[in-house]
């Protein structure tokens, strides 16, 4: 005789069902609870109840406090409207100034094209002068004054007027335009 191999099926089979049974009773378990919460008497027969009314001395208190509430809302509005204005009058001043500062920038640039205009008129001038006559002219002028007009006038232009001087005079004229830029910043 032969024997026949045994097959092992029926006791997983068993196992397989007791766990889809107890995982059924936990579903159907869980759902209780929610079910007795939306009953009409949630689970229970007994009245809703009710709140007591508060005490007096917190009713005042809230009362109080309230009011306190009100009264700063209202001094942060005031506030607010104060800054809203003082924020207003500053834009206008600081548009104001803007324009006036436009304004005399243009006038400060129109006054120094003026001024630096009638300087190259004065040196193209003192240029076209005879060299002894500018030199006259510029012996009366003060030192600093005349090494100005000098320092701008063409080399060939300065160096007649400057012969035509006196030897004190060419000099002094000399290290004033030297040193003019001597302190100007090398770095």
């Amino acid at each position: 005789m032969t024997s026949r191999p045994r097959r092992g099926g029926r006791g997983v089979l068993v196992i397989l069902a007791l766990l889809l049974s107890a995982s059924g009773a936990l579903r159907l378990g869980s759902g209780v609870g929610a079910a007795m919460a939306r009953a009409p008497d949630g689970g229970q027969s007994a009245a809703p109840q009710v709140c007591p009314e508060p005490p007096l001395a917190l009713a005042e208190a809230l009362a109080t406090r309230e009011q306190r509430v009100a009264t700063q809302e209202a001094a942060i509005a005031d506030r607010l409207a104060a800054l809203a204005l003082a924020d207003a009058t500053i834009r206008t001043r600081l548009e104001s100034l803007a324009a006036a500062e436009a304004s005399l920038s243009e006038t400060l640039a129109r006054a120094d094209g003026a001024a630096e205009g009638d300087l190259a008129k004065l040196t193209k001038m003192y240029e076209t002068m005879k060299p002894k006559d500018a030199a006259a002219l510029f012996a009366t002028m003060a030192p600093d004054f005349a090494a100005g007009f000098i320092g701008r006038m063409q080399p060939a232009a300065a160096a007649a007027v400057l012969s035509g001087m006196q030897a004190e005079q060419a000099y002094a004229i000399s290290v004033l335009l030297a040193a003019r830029n001597a302190k100007v910043p090398t770095e």
